[in-house]
């Protein structure tokens, strides 16, 4: 007799697969944490004071540590609902951050207050890359990982 759709999975290829959606959360919470603490160390120990689009990256970037986090000791499979559109809207503010600081759109940046700016060839990795460029990779590699674990929580 051939099994239906109906039947569910065996309990130990469940358990890996929650196990999968697990390492996925704990991926996405080690980059905001990273993306958190990389943002602290430019302010508090470079001493670069944010300029406006950094504050709001910053805004919906903290918040993602804090709530990754207790996902993954609470094991909550449907934190995409609270992470995803945060970290949506957030690679949103980065994305227009970035194209603002190739010259895409043709606006200027508003200066950081003190320090060197975000947009100064200083503040770059690498040499080419930047920390707005760097927020936006933050950020889509957190919505993409939040899109898979939705996907095997569905």
């Amino acid at each position: 007799m051939l099994p239906t759709n109906n039947v569910n999975p065996p309990a130990s290829a469940a358990h890996a697969e929650d196990r999968a959606s697990w390492w996925l959360l704990i991926a996405a919470w080690l980059i905001a944490l990273c993306a958190s603490l990389g943002a602290l160390f430019i302010g508090e120990v470079l001493g670069q004071a944010p300029c406006h689009l950094c504050w709001f990256q910053r805004a919906f970037m903290f918040p993602l540590a804090i709530i990754l986090l207790v996902s993954c000791v609470t094991s909550d499979a449907h934190i995409w609902r609270y992470a995803l559109p945060l970290a949506v809207i957030g690679g949103l503010v980065a994305f227009y951050h970035t194209l603002l600081q190739a010259g895409v759109i043709p606006e200027p940046i508003v200066q950081c207050t003190a320090g060197p700016s975000c947009s100064s060839a200083d503040m770059t990795l690498f040499g080419w890359l930047s920390i707005p460029a760097l927020s936006f990779s933050a950020f889509s590699a957190i919505v993409v990982l939040l899109v898979i674990i939705r996907g095997r929580s569905s």
